[in-house]
């Protein structure tokens, strides 16, 4: 047996300059312990996405996600705000809510206890002869929930700065496009075989393209003519310029305020650490990850419209075609990353030397061992 420390790994990777960057070591893939220190350390002290705003129209609306095992309820109050909150039942500790719907009363499907949509308790049945039972002081907790830039950003940490102010570079880049007022049209939710971090470098890097995606967009693609720029701390980027072969990926011919490149332009952002934009002047798309063991992802996957063309009666032919084009390409990215992660259970699997369009990989490993504590020891046979 060999002794294994993933973070320790991870450090000694990142710690060279990014001329020298090689691939993060497989521990930190397949590791149960690194997972374990992942959720703890990353995912409960982060910001995720439940979606887009929009998605929770009216009072009552609802949704659910996990934070590192978590269960967790978003909300829209009767007041119109957006909450979130603990979705297990103050009683016997049931989850209240699955999937998304609307309720006016959220109800335990155990043994009936309710509340309203504020997180108080409305009715707990057959509970007068217990002394001990207080309803005014029973409500399900709080979480912290904030709507940034049209987006439902949910932690479990009190004390985390809010996303607009630990994201301040994200306005000097696509401030003029006004993610807040895109419209969403699709929302699904799908699960993978492969590593969440896979999944978000795949996401972050455009150096597959014309292999991975040679039966949909790769053929468009010119490598040579790629750069990626040094993100910032708590996300990074690429963009591309686009021509008019597909209508919505450039601006709406009505629209005066874009001008030059910025009506052509294609961003890819990546916040740290699982939500995935693509945003251009027409449309825009998103992943939101949450790590189901070492081996599994569970992905939210939207979509939309910028206002310009939601109003266009051309629109909904033209994102028809373009939803299509995108389930292509996530059919193509699916088929990538699952035999990535096939790979890496191999006794000969070892990290390889980075090319300089991967410079958001080496970012993004960087930002991760900064937030891993330095002792993480695990046994797992040595390789041969």
């Amino acid at each position: 047996m060999t002794i294994h420390d993933p973070a320790a790994e991870l450090r000694a990777n990142t710690a060279v300059p990014f001329e020298e960057a090689q691939a993060m070591p497989v521990s930190v893939y397949t590791s149960e312990s690194f997972l374990a220190l992942e959720e703890a350390h990353v995912f409960a002290k982060s910001w995720l996405c439940a979606g887009r705003t929009d998605a929770l129209k009216a009072p009552g609306d609802y949704l659910t996600m996990e934070i590192a095992g978590e269960p967790i309820l978003v909300l829209r109050d009767r007041e119109g705000d957006l909450r979130a909150m603990s979705n297990v039942c103050r009683h016997r500790m049931s989850v209240l809510l699955e999937g998304r719907g609307t309720t006016r009363v959220i109800t335990c499907p155990y043994h009936a206890w309710s509340y309203n949509l504020d997180g108080t308790l409305r009715g707990a049945p057959a509970m007068e002869l217990n002394s001990s039972f207080c309803k005014d002081q029973t409500r399900l907790p709080a979480v912290r929930c904030v709507d940034w830039k049209g987006w439902i950003m949910v932690t479990l940490d009190p004390d985390l700065p809010e996303p607009a102010e630990s994201l301040p570079e994200m306005d000097d880049l696509v401030g003029y496009l006004c993610m807040e007022d895109y419209v969403e049209t699709f929302r699904e939710e799908h699960r993978w075989d492969t590593n969440w971090k896979i999944l978000a470098e795949n996401f972050m890097e455009s150096y597959h393209l014309p292999m991975c995606h040679g039966g949909t967009i790769g053929g468009a693609v010119d490598l040579r003519k790629m750069t990626c720029p040094e993100g910032f701390a708590g996300f990074n980027y690429h963009h591309i310029l686009k021509d008019d072969s597909i209508a919505l990926s450039i601006a709406h011919p009505s629209n005066t305020e874009l001008q030059g490149d910025e009506r052509y332009r294609t961003w890819l952002l990546s916040v740290y650490p699982a939500l995935l934009i693509t945003l251009t002047p027409g449309y825009f798309w998103y992943l939101s990850l949450t790590p189901d063991g070492p081996g599994h992802v569970k992905i939210l996957f939207g979509g939309g419209l910028h206002p310009d063309f939601v109003a266009d009666p051309e629109a909904a032919a033209h994102f028809e075609a373009l939803k299509g084009l995108l389930d292509a390409v996530n059919d193509e990215d699916r088929g990538c990353t699952e035999r990535v992660w096939k790979g890496m259970q191999s006794r000969f699997a070892k990290p390889g030397a980075l090319s300089h369009l991967e410079r958001p990989n080496f970012e993004f490993a960087r930002w991760i061992a900064g937030k891993i504590p330095e002792k993480s020891p695990e046994e797992i046979p040595a390789a041969g």
